[in-house]
């Protein structure tokens, strides 16, 4: 390897992974098709850090690797039984803090939730479910929002202010009393400027935000993380866009 290589490449898990100024851990890890578990990072939003799901050990420090740059030589540890077992206890987490019934949703198969879960073989909530008293806005004439299953990872919120300059979704609250708000004057989506054709709309990894009339529209066994674990979808993940699957509201309503 030339000297131009080595300055421009670092380690993960004793794996030689080039890089371009400018990109973060998890990007050139992604361009390289090495995989580093994540819920809140999407290639066409600035990185966020929100998750910790990317967390990984920086020349033996804890780093989110949506967030850290890629450094010359720095060497990463990513698959790990530790970190996996952290991982793990953080799905766990989300899963009890919120309301989500995998066999009945709709996002069943596209989530990304459920399938980390899968990939890292969480059998268990082992923490006591909360069951939260959260509101569903059916409100839109297109979309629907469904806050039980909304794991705050800010991506329509960002989407919505960087994408589609419309600002139609916050963060409101602290703590435990986070929560997503939507910005119209009566707080219901159908009163907002929110569009169908929205970046806001399709960049959900969950199944909170909702195109209406097209939940099962592709069978449930043949969507984006039923054939292949996500583990093994890392091109899909480095180079997905907004919106993943455009859908027009073409049936009468």
């Amino acid at each position: 390897m030339s000297e131009t290589s080595n300055a421009n490449s670092f380690s993960i898990d004793g794996q030689r992974i080039p890089f371009t100024p400018g990109q973060t851990i998890l990007q050139a890890a992604l361009a390289a098709g090495v995989y580093i578990p994540h819920l809140c990072h999407h290639p066409e939003l600035k990185p966020h850090g929100s998750c910790k799901l990317c967390t990984v050990i920086v020349n033996g420090r804890n780093g989110s690797a949506c967030t850290q740059m890629a450094m010359p030589g720095i060497e990463v540890e990513n698959n790990s039984p530790t970190l996996n077992d952290r991982r793990r206890v953080l799905l766990q987490m989300l899963f009890v803090e919120g309301n989500h019934f995998c066999p009945g949703c709709e996002k069943s198969g596209n989530c990304q939730l459920q399938a980390l879960a899968y990939d890292l073989e969480m059998l268990a909530p082992h923490f006591r479910h909360a069951y939260p008293v959260r509101p569903i806005d059916t409100t839109h004439p297109d979309v629907w929002l469904d806050l039980n299953r909304c794991i705050m990872c800010e991506l329509c919120v960002r989407a919505s202010r960087d994408i589609d300059g419309k600002n139609v979704f916050a963060l409101a609250g602290r703590g435990v009393d986070s929560h997503i708000v939507v910005n119209s004057p009566s707080g219901r989506l159908g009163d907002s400027a929110l569009s169908i054709d929205d970046a806001a709309v399709h960049v959900c990894p969950v199944g909170a935000i909702m195109v209406k009339r097209v939940g099962y529209a592709v069978p449930i066994g043949e969507r984006q993380f039923d054939e292949q674990p996500i583990s093994r979808q890392v091109d899909y993940l480095a180079t997905r866009h907004i919106p993943i699957v455009p859908v027009a509201a073409t049936e009468e309503r």
